[in-house]
């Protein structure tokens, strides 16, 4: 491809490329997908992209291309591979120089190199990493950020190899750049400070923003642990000037965000480094407690930390504490030194003074609900409600980051802390004063942490008694300003209840609980733990309230707004039908008209979708034969649901499944709109084997059904199905296939044999060869001696189609056969096929015998 005459061609396909007219942008994406393989082509990109006069979203899409480019045709293997001179070219021309005005294309020719360099540095570009080195020298504001910029992204990429190889050539790469990088990110941290103090905040919002690239360069771990040790103790000096830089930036300062952002990356930086390489941590565990506790539990934080690094800083104590690296076997003698020197620096850390101080911080400052959150109950309840909880949430929120660090550190010493949150409780005995809000905020918080800490409180507190003498009067405080309480004592009910809680107490529960679903509050009444779904739940206790809470919870379900209200009002009406079954029916009238305007408006919502296809489950379940009159919303559900043509599918299939199968179980007959949906299956055999056990229990269920009707429809294209499945299945999926075919042969063996003709040949043939699997080799001989005992003219013509097939005589097939089959008997473990398989091989005496 000629440069000079290609360039001004590419550049105004190009253009076109990037016209919002469809008729112009195809024609022009097909014509630069032609030319992908032409040499020349990322050459003529090259000198767009590098040419700053012309169209931002030209240069833009050139270095798309070019960097796809790189992905596809760049290694030596690659189809269509780019030459050895062009590449030389490209290599030159990328870093000759980092002067690129826009900062959108900056980081994408940055990420470009990092992937040429992933490939060839540094045995074909040798010359990278020493341009780069100079060009972070320059006094050229501009190309000193592009050069590291690009620097960041190549020492990054090129740490993430894994072969050993490549991790020898960073390790010696590594050894020669890393006292520059630290130099480098010292030199601009300094500078920040001094513009900061002199109160210049462009130039410092510039030297911030090199800070923050330097310090990513540095700070890339997992290659050189030894002298990283000594970059993380400079890390904590610059922790400490950094924050105590923030006092003096306000929050409108445009170097705040960025400030932040560096202290953050500063934390991270000593999480990830103690998550990879604990040991090698061991020397920073007295220095890392030191700095996180007395920023986030003494008075040296206040006015400087925000939640974000109180989060990262309650993470290192939680990883320091939880760590298995640092705790000691059992048997001593069994530990590592670097075990037990780890537990003896956190032992000598964690006294009784500062522990406590810990335990007595979390409870009463971070526990407490904050003014946001109790404006958010008033004007909001439901986004309220939906707490951020389970997951990774503790890694990046501050309330079940605190929650997850004290059941931590309880867990681990509980025999310290037990004493210290008992006392607080018992502070708590005294009847609150409604008008004293931070009183009511602080027992919200005492009973959080005994909740949470409930499993290691077993033997300490006797909370039958506290419910009957304290609990259950709090609950029944109805004044406005004791909702905080009680809300949270029917959620600490919910912790303990499968904890310790007599069975005897439950229907006194039953009663608060009613009477809480009546609460003028959506917080209060949305909290409420139905103790349903445990194993100490009788339904005779529950029966007398049945229906006084179906109701309420109905009603609940109808007065929410929110998916994730709906979900958890769902899940709770599922766990009750679930657990009275059929004393159900007399109460689901309400529910069984609501669902149908629900499944409607939760279109576009499918996780609502999901739990509306669970209550479904269950309600078809609590129903049984009845549930047929649900049938004409019930079964376009199962067929969207099912569809794998249809996109919720991604959503629904599990949960379809299951309803549909549900629905089969429960079906008094086979009605023609249960038969049609069948249509969706031979898509679904298709698709994996993931719920081909679900799919194998729907087939049987329509075959038991009615097994002439439904064979007469669909046995050809299950048949199909069936023939592909086993062409690629495992050993499980044959058998599973197989045993649908013989349950077709019990239930109808005339026509069976016939409509599963073409599996046949190979069942005979796997009998003869000696099929190795003995649980496949049992189900072939199952299904033969079935079709031998109950339909022998047809097992005389599939011998006959055998002999032609094979070309031997039908007597030797025979005889192989059976030879086999005798062979193989003790594969055949279950007695009832067993004694099939013995009057099979009888009722061949009699005509052997003619």
């Amino acid at each position: 491809m000629d440069l000079n005459s290609a360039s001004s061609i590419v550049l105004q396909v190009l253009t076109q490329a990037t016209s919002q007219d469809t008729a112009v942008l195809k024609p022009a994406e097909e014509q630069l997908k032609q030319w992908e393989t032409q040499p020349g082509f990322y050459s003529v990109l090259l000198n767009i992209f590098t040419n700053h006069t012309l169209d931002v979203n030209v240069r833009w899409l050139a270095v798309l291309y070019f960097k796809n480019g790189i992905d596809r045709y760049w290694r030596r293997v690659a189809p269509h591979a780019l030459s050895e001179e062009e590449k030389a070219t490209l290599r030159a021309g990328l870093i000759a120089n980092f002067n690129e005005p826009v900062n959108q294309i900056a980081t994408q020719i940055s990420v470009l190199i990092a992937k040429v360099a992933r490939v060839d540095c540094p045995r074909q570009w040798p010359e990278l990493i020493p341009t780069l080195v100079e060009s972070v020298k320059v006094q050229d504001d501009l190309r000193q950020h592009r050069a590291l910029l690009t620097f960041y992204h190549v020492t990054k990429t090129l740490a993430s190899k894994r072969l050993a190889a490549d991790r020898k050539l960073f390790y010696d790469l590594a050894s020669g750049i890393y006292g520059f990088a630290c130099s480098l990110w010292n030199h601009h941290t300094d500078t920040f400070l001094q513009q900061v103090c002199t109160g210049d905040e462009a130039a410092a919002t510039n030297s911030l923003e090199r800070t923050l690239l330097s310090l990513k360069a540095s700070s890339l771990k997992d290659t050189y642990l030894y002298i990283f040790q000594g970059f993380l103790h400079a890390v904590f000096e610059r922790l400490k000037q950094f924050l105590e830089c923030s006092r003096s930036i306000r929050a409108e300062n445009v170097c705040r965000d960025r400030l932040e952002k560096t202290i953050i990356l500063f934390t991270k930086v000593l999480l990830d480094f103690l998550d990879q390489h604990p040991f090698s941590f061991t020397p920073l565990i007295q220095r890392s407690l030191e700095f996180a506790v007395s920023y986030v539990f003494t008075e040296a934080g206040e006015g400087i930390v925000f939640e974000r690094f109180i989060v990262q800083c309650m993470n290192l104590i939680k990883m320091i504490v939880k760590n298995y690296a640092y705790k000691p076997s059992k048997n001593i003698e069994d530990s590592s030194p670097e075990t037990l020197e780890a537990h003896k620096i956190k032992t000598e850390f964690f006294t009784y003074p500062t522990l406590m101080e810990i335990c007595r911080r979390l409870v009463t400052h971070y526990f407490l609900l904050t003014k946001e959150e109790l404006a958010m109950w008033e004007e909001d309840p439901e986004g309220f409600t939906v707490e951020e909880t389970g997951g990774d949430s503790w890694k990046y929120s501050l309330r079940p980051c605190t929650e997850v660090l004290f059941i931590d550190i309880f867990h681990e010493y509980n025999q310290t802390l037990t004493p210290v949150l008992l006392e607080m409780v018992h502070s708590l005995q005294a009847s609150t004063n409604m008008e004293d809000t931070s009183a009511i905020l602080i027992k919200d918080a005492v009973y959080n942490a005994v909740g949470l800490a409930a499993y290691e409180l077993f033997d300490s507190v006797d909370f039958d008694q506290w419910f009957k003498n304290q609990l259950l009067a709090e609950l029944q405080v109805s004044h406005n300003r004791y909702k905080p309480i009680r809300r949270r004592v029917i959620w600490l009910i919910g912790q303990w209840i499968s904890v310790k809680f007599k069975s005897d107490l439950r229907p006194v529960l039953y009663e608060a609980i009613r009477n809480l679903l009546q609460d003028q509050d959506l917080v209060v009444s949305k909290n409420n733990c139905l103790p349903v779904d445990d194993f100490e739940f009788r339904t005779d206790q529950f029966l007398p309230y049945l229906e006084s809470m179906f109701t309420l919870l109905f009603q609940l379900l109808q007065e929410v707004t929110q998916c994730d209200t709906k979900m958890h009002v769902l899940h709770v009406l599922s766990c009750v039908i679930e657990r009275v079954s059929m004393q159900v029916r007399p109460y689901v009238g309400c529910l069984v008209q609501y669902l149908p305007l629900l499944w409607k408006q939760s279109e576009e919502h499918n996780m609502l979708r999901c739990a509306i296809l669970t209550t479904l489950i269950h309600l078809v379940q609590g129903l049984g034969a009845d549930s047929k009159s649900l049938y004409p919303f019930l079964l376009p559900v199962i067929q969207l649901s099912t569809d794998v043509s249809q996109p919720p599918h991604v959503y629904l299939l599990e949960d379809g499944l299951e309803l549909w199968l549900v629905t089969l179980e429960n079906s008094p007959c086979l009605t023609p709109e249960l038969l049609s949906i069948f249509q969706n299956m031979s898509a679904l055999l298709e698709l994996s084997s993931e719920n081909f056990t679900n799919c194998f229990k729907i087939i049987n269920a329509y075959i038991f059904l009615s097994s002439s009707e439904f064979l007469q429809m669909y046995a050809a294209d299950l048949c199909q199905s069936f023939c592909e499945v086993l062409k690629d299945t495992t050993t499980d999926g044959q058998v599973q296939v197989l045993k649908v075919v013989e349950n077709v042969l019990k239930v109808n063996p005339v026509l069976g044999p016939q409509m599963f003709q073409p599996l046949l040949p190979s069942i005979v043939r796997g009998i003869i060869d000696g099929e190795r699997y003995p649980v496949v080799m049992s189900t072939y001989l199952g299904i033969m001696g079935r079709i031998l005992l109950q339909n022998a003219k047809f097992f005389s013509l599939l011998l006959n189609q055998m002999a032609c097939e094979l070309g031997q005589e039908l007597d030797q097939i025979l005889g192989n056969m059976i030879e086999m089959w005798v062979d193989r008997m003790d594969n055949i473990t279950q007695p009832e096929r067993r004694k099939l398989s013995a009057l099979a091989l009888l009722s061949l005496l009699p005509s052997l015998n003619r």
